[in-house]
């Protein structure tokens, strides 16, 4: 029988080292997590804020964190579940809402830190290239995009939240080359076309497409429009408003669900030393008065 050499002897798997789960998953990329968190030296532990947008099926997630050697540590959160109580209800997932996210949250940090009133950044979303200029007192407070393991093609939702970001008074750095409307032939961004998603004109032209063509269909995906009476021509003015409350008031709401009435209990509790005599001598009591009846009822027969 021919000599058949080990590829992978014991030596090999003494020198193997396991990746890190997150990495074994394919949920963190490190390499580019290391770029994004390592800090200068001189900084003296100063904190390198990163600007993380993610995205579920239904939610979008932005976040404001730095790391540290316990764990990333959160400074401010925005979800695309708070937006109703900013005035829409309806396509939480969307560039529209992802700009709205990116928006609330840059708000909403800058509250927490004081600077709302010296960095009021883009108040009217025209779709081109913003960045925060720095004022006289404080300079404007830095993140680092983190976009995880997301495609980022051009026109991407993550882009939308940068925007937000970045016309709520955020210092981001970034290029106008993946904000929707870039045009990779002239090297140049349409602000109109840029303009028209963040204010949901998208939706709204594929609103009415559906209407002139697909009527059932059209009943179908825009059931919850329907519903609250939203239309094609009334999409612009909702966004508008929706980011003027936002403006207005970004701090975040406590949830109004009432607390349930009576905890349910699926095991038994834990008796007391107390109340585990008093519940034998029970049990004893009952034994003695059930064999005390068996006796005269034996007595009688």
């Amino acid at each position: 029988m021919p000599y058949v050499k080990a590829q992978k002897s014991k030596a090999y798997f003494k020198r193997y080292q396991v990746k890190f789960k997150r990495r074994r998953d394919g949920k963190t990329d490190y390499r580019a997590r290391n770029r994004l968190i390592n800090q200068d030296k001189n900084k003296y532990n100063t904190p390198k804020y990163r600007l993380v947008a993610r995205f579920t099926n239904k939610d979008i997630v932005a976040q404001i964190i730095h790391a540290s050697i316990s764990g990333d540590i959160v400074l401010a959160a925005a979800y695309a579940h708070e937006l109703p109580c900013y005035g829409l209800e309806v396509g939480l997932t969307n560039y529209a809402a992802a700009y709205c996210v990116g928006l609330l949250l840059a708000r909403r940090t800058l509250k927490q830190l004081e600077m709302d009133a010296e960095y009021e950044g883009n108040v009217e979303a025209t779709g081109e290239d913003f960045t925060v200029e720095p004022a006289e007192t404080r300079r404007p407070f830095r993140a680092l995009l983190d976009v995880g393991l997301i495609r980022t093609t051009t026109g991407n939702r993550v882009f939308g939240v940068l925007k937000g970001a970045l016309d709520g008074g955020i210092d981001i750095p970034h290029s106008d080359k993946r904000f929707a409307g870039f045009n990779k032939d002239s090297k140049q961004l349409d602000p109109e076309v840029h303009r028209k998603y963040i204010y949901g004109g998208h939706v709204a032209a594929y609103m009415r497409t559906l209407m002139e063509d697909e009527p059932e269909k059209y009943q179908s995906h825009f059931s919850e429009y329907i519903k609250r009476s939203i239309e094609p021509d009334t999409i612009e003015g909702m966004y508008k408003k929706v980011h003027a409350a936002i403006r207005a008031s970004p701090e975040a709401k406590k949830s109004e669900k009432a607390p349930p009435k009576e905890h349910k209990r699926y095991n038994l509790k834990k008796l007391s030393y107390e109340e585990r005599k008093a519940k034998l001598i029970d049990r004893l009591k009952a034994l003695n008065s059930a064999a005390g009846v068996d006796n005269d009822s034996d007595e009688d027969d």
